[in-house]
């Protein structure tokens, strides 16, 4: 015998195979640590695309997925308001449970969630944002070293197309979850929370939806005050007109080199489809099982890099510091430098680093249900802050638990 330890393969059912899957699937098929074996989707053709791809079970309800007893785990990547219910269905058949961001669409729901999976005796990990991405990570352990004194501003910035991509209609509905600062301010605010300690204690935002054929918010500016003194000015627009990935040297977010010839690509795309039912077909179609789904959706692009959600300056005491898609960037006091990093030969790996410590070894997650909670109450508190026109004070905020 070679005395080496046998690598725990994680056997994994997914709820939802659309859009928030097709971006996990080349993590799932590359990490050797996760299997594939059922999934759950109301769309006939994603779950015989999922059955020919994996061999896996494939059921029409999240209560059959979860019933099939080889699962160890279940990945949630269900519409945001129904997050709640399906995680209190995991739990009470006695799975972990990975569920998307934004992990729900109320602070009461989210408490739901932690406490469906403490009675369960469950892991629940909230993911993906990029506050799991390498380069923050890095970051913050560089933070963690005390060389540059404390963190004293965070300034995050995100110009994209988001809002001119293919949407359900719920996805244009507030009340529902719709809008940027449910799916696109959790990244960001997951991610100054990591660097900035943890605890916010007050915000004051603007919102803003300038689109009346979009009538959700499409963009945000918020000032986010710290325990301690810190505080991060964040800024995101999702109106498809200048992209914030020329100040990452042309990267995308998730870590490929993007084509500038596609500029203006997806307010073109929709624009054709001329209703809302055609526009929620457009997304269905390219989802994954789609009639226009890539056929190797699971393959690795060559010259990935990592991913990142837009250019992130963290000033501390004695330098800043800025997470690229190659590492960090460091410019102290007497000199810069980049720490760099290896290019991810899986891409969205720290996901499964964090499931399979927790499953495995009983390592508590960093991005847990309190963590994640405390994420959802500063981008509520920024929807109030903008309708209400004042600052706004928080009181559930959670340090990370390591």
């Amino acid at each position: 015998m070679s005395g080496q330890a046998t690598q725990p393969v994680l056997r994994l059912g997914v709820a939802g195979l659309g859009r928030a899957f097709t971006l996990m699937l080349p993590t799932f098929v590359a990490d050797p640590r996760i299997r594939l074996v059922a999934a759950a989707d109301p769309r006939a053709e994603a779950r015989a695309r999922f059955a020919a791809d994996f061999g896996g079970t494939v059921h029409e309800s999240i209560e059959a997925l979860c019933a099939q007893p080889d699962i160890d785990a279940i990945y949630i990547a269900t519409p945001h308001q129904l997050h709640r219910a399906h995680v209190d269905i995991a739990a009470a058949h006695g799975r972990h449970v990975l569920v998307e961001k934004p992990m729900a669409i109320s602070l009461d729901e989210c408490t739901a969630m932690i406490d469906a999976a403490h009675r369960a005796g469950v892991h629940l990990v909230v993911g993906h944002s990029h506050s799991f991405d390498a380069p923050v990570l890095r970051a913050r352990e560089l933070i963690g070293s005390g060389a540059f004194g404390r963190v004293r501003m965070i300034t995050a910035l995100d110009f994209t197309d988001y809002m001119y991509r293919p949407r359900r209609p719920e996805e244009m509905d507030t009340a529902l979850g719709g809008g940027v600062l449910f799916s696109q301010a959790a990244h960001q605010v997951d991610i100054v929370r990591l660097l900035g300690g943890g605890r916010v204690r007050s915000v004051r935002a603007h919102t803003s939806a300038w689109d009346a054929a979009r009538p959700t918010e499409g963009a945000y500016s918020a000032l986010l005050d710290f325990e301690e003194g810190t505080f991060a000015s964040l800024t995101y627009s999702g109106y498809a007109h200048f992209d914030s990935d020329e100040f990452c040297g042309g990267i995308g977010e998730s870590g490929e080199r993007k084509d500038p010839s596609r500029y203006g690509a997806a307010r073109r795309a929709l624009a054709a489809t001329g209703s809302a039912d055609a526009e929620a077909s457009l997304k269905a179609a390219r989802n994954y099982g789609g009639e226009s789904a890539v056929a190797n959706a699971g393959a690795l692009p060559q010259g990935r890099l990592h991913q990142h959600f837009g250019p992130l300056i963290v000033s501390c005491e004695h330098a800043d510091l800025r997470p690229l898609p190659s590492g960090v960037m460091v410019y102290a006091d007497d000199r810069q430098w980049l720490e760099a990093l290896p290019a991810p030969a899986v891409p969205r790996s720290e996901v499964v680093d964090e499931l399979c410590a927790a499953v495995f070894d009983g390592v508590p997650p960093l991005h847990d249900g309190g963590w994640s909670r405390s994420t959802l109450e500063v981008c509520l508190a920024m929807l109030r802050s903008a309708r209400e026109g004042r600052e706004v004070r928080l009181e559930r905020q959670q340090v990370p638990s390591r």
